[in-house]
C-alpha cells in the first residue's frame, strides 16, 4: 500500500507536466488558428499628403494580376467617375487570404506562404508573391510565383498587421488617376530605382480582418 502511495507521488510530476504541454499545445493551436481563417486586408495610411485619403480606411483588391489599394467598394453598384475606371472596377475581387505552408516551407517558423480567393464563382486560389524584379505585388499560380519572392509571409502578434519577410515594407504607388497599386520597399530606400521619383507613392500598413464565419465553412489548415 505504502509503495503504491510513493509511486503515485513520484508519477504526480510527470502526469502534471504531460497535462501543462497538453494545455500550451491547445493554447498554441489556438493561437494559430487564424492564420487559416480568410480575411479580407484594411489600409491604414498616415501620409501628411491630401492623397492619404485615397487609400486610408480601404481595401486591398485583386485586378490583372496585381494587387491594389482602393476605397471604392468593387461590388459597389455607384458607376466610377469614367468608362475606362469603370472597366477596370469590374475586374476587381475583394482579397480574402490566409497563410498557408509553401512547398518545401524554405523559412521555418518564420512564416508561410500566403494565397488568397481571386473569384467567388468558380472559386479559386492564387499564390501572393512580390516581384523580384519591380516589388509589385503580385497573384498567380505556382508556376507564376516560384520565380519571384514568395514569402515568408506573416502578422504581427498583437494587432496582427502583415508583415512580409519579418517587417512591414508595403508601399502604394499612384499608376493611374487616384488609381494606387501594392508594393514591397524591398530595399527599404523607397523605391528609388523602381519608381521614377515625380510619381506619387505612400508608406501603408495593412491589417487583417477576419471575414464572418458561416454555418459548414471549412477551417483549411495552413
Amino acid at each position: 500500500m505504502v509503495l503504491g502511495i510513493l509511486t503515485s507521488i513520484a508519477a504526480c510530476p510527470a502526469i502534471i507536466g504531460t497535462t501543462e504541454a497538453v494545455r500550451q499545445g491547445q493554447k498554441q493551436n489556438s493561437k494559430q488558428a487564424h492564420r487559416s481563417r480568410k480575411a479580407n486586408l484594411q489600409v491604414s495610411c498616415t501620409d501628411p499628403s491630401s492623397r492619404a485619403k485615397d487609400v486610408n480606411g480601404g481595401w486591398i483588391v485583386l485586378r490583372d494580376g496585381k494587387l491594389w489599394a482602393t476605397n471604392t467598394n468593387p461590388k459597389s453598384k455607384f458607376p466610377a467617375e469614367t468608362w475606362e475606371k469603370q472597366q477596370r472596377m469590374d475586374h476587381e475581387h475583394l482579397l480574402a487570404g490566409y497563410f498557408f505552408a509553401y512547398p518545401g516551407n524554405p523559412w521555418g517558423k518564420r512564416g508561410d506562404g500566403y494565397v488568397s480567393t481571386i473569384s467567388d464563382d468558380p472559386p479559386q486560389l492564387n499564390w501572393i508573391y512580390v516581384d523580384k524584379d519591380t516589388y509589385e505585388v503580385k497573384y498567380g499560380l505556382k508556376k507564376d510565383a516560384e520565380p519571384h519572392l514568395c514569402g515568408p509571409w506573416t502578422v504581427s502578434p498583437i494587432d496582427r498587421r502583415l508583415t512580409f519577410d519579418g517587417w512591414e515594407g508595403f508601399t502604394v504607388v499612384e499608376e493611374y488617376e487616384d488609381e494606387w497599386a501594392l508594393y514591397y520597399d524591398v530595399d527599404d530606400d523607397g523605391l528609388e530605382e523602381k519608381v521614377p521619383a515625380e510619381v506619387p507613392i505612400m508608406e501603408i500598413e495593412l491589417t487583417r480582418r477576419e471575414l464572418r464565419m458561416k454555418k459548414g465553412d471549412p477551417i483549411i489548415a495552413g
